[in-house]
């Protein structure tokens, strides 16, 4: 069986065990139904068989619960071709190493595996990819291998094989296979790190999806910033506006076909909506008041945001279609930065009502507000993890520092620790959170970064110019 989706240009099929199996079946399983050509399949002599490990070998897994001074050893070799094939995005035997370098980098990224790279490991075979040389892969240091393979198709499109297996215990332990475009190769690379990361580690993939961002350049006090989305490693990075009017705080709807922002177009902050497929945007509240801090509601219905009238700025929602606003909030002071929690039926907000920035939840109606946040300093920038279980969020005292708390205001932790990191947001997974980090002295520069929630695993994330305000999106289709 193939399902196959079909987004945005990519060509993606999930395949089970047996179409990725091809004429010759993997050990254990049962080819059903016409196959795309894969490796030959033989079973390595003297080797037990890839479904049987060893009785007394422990389980291969990697724990997330806390930092690990020993990322788990993971070989990641080049892919091999069954033929070289010229591709607008290059030949299919550079595409194998690319492959393996992409997969490299998003998991040594998450902090919690040593990937050893296809430069120190030996080519592999074609007719390898099902048949892996455990004795030689055990001699490496490396607990799990990875390995696969890239055919051209006569369509056009590229076919990714991807497998993991537990070297100690000679067993395969996933195999899944993707149809894209060349021009989305790193897409598979990318769904296949996500394939990894999951069964090794419990969680939630996250590596194939994106971030949108503000891109800064100039002066402090004449930047210009411009609305840029890529890839969460950076990739694919492209400019969405031209930088003549400020944009911020930006953030995608859920269908990942729309972002909501802030601009100063005509001199007035208000909230637009971006069609990212067409370039078009379009105002969502036709008002004389100060529209700012929106977001989309989990079900893409709604665009929560805030509106300074008459000295007083509150809570509102309006739908995403545009039409009138209401009011969820009537506070004296500044309520602002709402963020749903993932079912939609609460929001998470900070307001200055107790004379400071403090964090509140309430339900979706509005209703039932209440303080959650009473440690040292001002609270700011609420964001509801995916998981439902954690609110990040910007704590100042002193300095700007990020951290986690539940949704009812206890076990605190704070991530980090430098001038200024603000602007939390979450991973899909809700493991990693990214945020922007200015520098004392350094005439208005920022750059993204993330953090785990160990608060270890923490690193620059590359942009082509300054950034801030990231909003990341979903895991994509």
């Amino acid at each position: 069986m193939i399902r196959t989706m079909i987004h945005g240009g990519l060509i993606l099929a999930l395949m089970t065990a047996a179409a990725l199996g091809g004429a010759q079946s993997a050990p254990g399983t049962q080819a059903s139904g016409p196959a795309p050509q894969t490796p030959p399949q033989t079973q390595p002599s003297g080797t037990p068989p890839a479904d049987a490990p060893p009785p007394d070998a422990p389980p291969l897994e990697v724990s997330v619960t806390g930092g690990i001074s020993a990322p788990l050893p993971i070989a990641i070799p080049a892919m091999p071709t069954n033929a070289a094939v010229a591709t607008p995005a290059g030949s299919t035997d550079a595409l194998g190493r690319q492959l393996a370098e992409v997969m490299t980098a998003d998991l040594r990224n998450s902090g919690l595996f040593n990937p050893l790279g296809a430069d120190k490991l030996k080519p592999v075979e074609f007719d390898e990819v099902t048949a892996p040389q455990f004795d030689y892969w055990n001699g490496t240091g490396a607990q799990a291998l990875v390995q696969g393979f890239v055919r051209a198709n006569g369509d056009g499109t590229l076919t990714v094989g991807c497998y993991l297996y537990d070297v100690a215990a000679r067993a395969e332990l996933v195999r899944q296979g993707f149809i894209v475009t060349p021009a989305d190769w790193r897409r598979a690379a990318h769904k296949c790190a996500d394939t990894i990361y999951a069964r090794l580690t419990g969680e939630g993939p996250y590596f194939d999806s994106r971030v949108v961002y503000i891109s800064e350049t100039g002066p402090k006090a004449r930047r210009t910033k411009r609305l840029a989305i890529m890839d969460q490693d950076g990739a694919n990075h492209r400019f969405l506006t031209n930088g003549q009017s400020i944009v911020l705080t930006p953030r995608f709807a859920p269908n990942q076909q729309s972002i909501v922002y802030m601009s100063f177009i005509d001199d007035r902050p208000a909230i637009y909506v971006y069609d990212v497929g067409s370039g078009r945007q379009r105002l969502v509240v036709a008002n004389v008041s100060t529209t700012f801090a929106p977001r989309f509601s989990p079900d893409g219905r709604y665009i929560l945001f805030s509106m300074a009238v008459a000295g007083n700025t509150d809570l509102y929602r309006v739908a995403s279609s545009g039409g009138t606003p209401q009011r969820l909030t009537n506070a004296p002071g500044i309520d602002t930065g709402g963020s749903y929690s993932p079912d939609g039926s609460r929001i998470v907000f900070e307001s200055d009502r107790s004379g400071g920035q403090q964090l509140y939840v309430m339900n979706a109606d509005g209703s039932n507000q209440r303080r959650i946040s009473f440690g040292g300093g001002r609270y700011a920038t609420p964001v509801w993890s995916p998981r439902g279980d954690l609110i990040a969020f910007t704590r100042l005292s002193g300095n700007f520092r990020i951290g986690v708390m539940n949704p009812g205001g206890g076990g605190e932790k704070l991530l980090t620790d430098d001038w200024q990191d603000e602007g939390p947001s979450w991973s899909p997974n809700g493991r990693v959170l990214m945020f922007f980090r200015a520098s004392a002295g350094s005439a208005g520069k920022a750059d993204l970064w993330s953090v785990d929630l160990t608060g270890v695993n923490l690193r620059r994330v590359p942009t082509p110019l300054d950034g801030s305000d990231p909003g990341w999106g979903p895991l994509r289709p």
